[in-house]
């Protein structure tokens, strides 16, 4: 695929998908969330792709709506305000549903929209230098298409305040928030980053795959004897599958499984 606003490359069955719109924060419009809607499904795809990184390019990592494209859509009428909101709540369900696990890499500030973009992730990691604002609120907004992933992300107690408040916050209290799961110096960003994708790619694909759905399928739900049934019928699958076959055969054997990369 060709790329305006991003930068894809891979190696050693990892992707990196950076935004690459430096000159206005990485900010999105609509041929940024086309792009990302598009790199992620093709990613998804890959068979060779065991994992994707998702970053910026500059000092932020998203500053959320594009002001040009903003002021576009104050003309938009109501349909056309519809059909525009739906791309960015479906981009954001593309990165979320990746059957690839995504790293956010978040090197730099992170506002609105970029929040939303970080919380549809499966890992998030961010440099200590980092800041995070929900600022919808400040200009007579809300977060609603990104709210599903925010509200997981951090909670429905911390999202309630910071809703509200469009109060911005370090990078440290979005960790303690749930929202990050590690916070580095900004110089051992990229270190710890290539650490988690390369557990990642030494795992099992379809392992990850399907633990990455059981997440999403199982939380929240009532624990009853529906679920007691959906569990063990995952469970009996991945064991009669390829790899889970070969997994228990390379542990008894003492070896690298199949699937390790060389």
């Amino acid at each position: 695929m060709q790329f305006t606003t991003l930068s894809v490359t891979a190696e050693r069955h990892i992707a990196t998908v950076t935004l690459n719109r430096p000159d206005v924060r990485n900010a999105f419009n609509e041929t940024v969330i086309a792009e990302l809607t598009g790199a992620f499904r093709a990613l998804g795809d890959t068979p060779e792709v065991r994992a994707i990184v998702l970053t910026g390019n500059g000092p932020a990592f998203c500053a959320g709506a594009d002001l040009n494209w903003m002021k576009k859509m104050a003309g938009y009428s109501d349909d056309e305000n519809r059909a525009d909101a739906l791309t960015l709540a479906q981009m954001l369900h593309t990165v979320w549903v990746c059957p690839k696990p995504v790293i956010a890499r978040v090197q730099g500030d992170t506002y609105a929209g970029g929040m939303g973009l970080v919380a549809a992730c499966d890992i998030a990691v961010a440099s200590a230098t980092a800041n995070f604002c929900l600022s919808e609120a400040k200009l007579g907004l809300l977060p609603a298409t990104i709210s599903p992933y925010v509200i997981r992300a951090m909670g429905e107690q911390a999202a309630r305040r910071y809703f509200i408040t469009a109060e911005r916050f370090d990078a440290a209290e979005a960790l303690r928030l749930g929202f990050l799961h590690a916070v580095v110096p900004p110089q051992d960003l990229d270190e710890k980053v290539a650490e988690i994708a390369a557990t990642l790619a030494g795992n099992s694909p379809n392992a990850v795959r399907e633990s990455k759905r059981l997440v999403q399928e199982v939380a929240g739900r009532e624990i009853d004897s529906d679920l007691l049934a959906d569990t063990a019928n995952r469970i009996a699958a991945i064991r009669a599958s390829e790899e889970g076959r070969e997994g228990v055969r390379s542990f008894l054997e003492k070896r690298a499984p199949a699937w390790k990369p060389q």
